[in-house]
């Protein structure tokens, strides 16, 4: 079981005078899988940027922390797994070479065995060495997720998991994340009552406003 946990405190965000969301408070440690709720508009990918440390808050808090205590916003990214569909990928290059590339920025072991096997879970694995340009929506979205996990994070947040997904993309998807969750914390941002069905706790942004 995993020692990390996300705390929550009086978190608000605005843009402007626009209020985005107010006096948010969570705890979400050891494992499991956690939700956040809304409609488009409401704030998801907002306070998924937040908690992954890509953006402040506008007032409050939000810490990360581990056995060894709290971790640094500078630290965040090796602790952290994201997907969401405006993450960009380089399309001129494979996903093999994408991935090589990705281990080499994070400073990681090139793991093939590893690597290989989520390919072949999210059906991906006879097109490794295709340009990623000539991949489909779903296709660049189901690979999002090896990127996410090939440095066995901590946290996986996943905005908007199954968008561009078919049916069997999102059974991979939704077993990933089942099995993922035994260890770590996955966060799950959405609107879509069958991703919202996995969590173990939802956050719904509607009462935050």
């Amino acid at each position: 079981m995993s020692s990390y946990s996300i705390h929550s405190q009086s978190l608000s965000k605005s843009f402007g005078r626009r209020l985005i969301f107010k006096d948010i408070n969570f705890n979400w440690a050891d494992n499991g899988i956690f939700g956040i709720l809304g409609p488009n508009g409401s704030g998801k990918s907002t306070l998924v940027k937040i908690i992954a440390g890509l953006i402040a808050t506008s007032s409050g808090k939000i810490s990360h922390k581990n056995s060894s205590g709290e971790i640094i916003s500078e630290n965040l990214h090796n602790h952290i797994g994201f997907v969401s569909p405006y993450l960009i990928l380089y399309e001129e290059f494979s996903a093999w070479e994408n991935l090589k590339i990705f281990a080499q920025i994070r400073g990681i072991n090139f793991n093939e065995e590893k690597l290989l096997n989520y390919l072949q879970q999210f059906l991906l694995d006879n097109r490794k060495d295709d340009l990623v340009k000539t991949y489909s929506s779903g296709m660049k979205q189901r690979l999002k997720f090896v990127f996410a996990l090939q440095h066995s994070p901590d946290v996986l947040i996943f905005d908007e998991p199954t968008s561009n997904l078919d049916e069997d993309g999102k059974k991979v998807v939704y077993k990933i994340i089942q099995e993922e969750s035994k260890n770590r914390i996955v966060i799950i941002a959405s609107n879509e009552i069958k991703d919202i069905e996995l969590c173990n706790e939802v956050l719904s942004l509607e009462d935050f406003k």
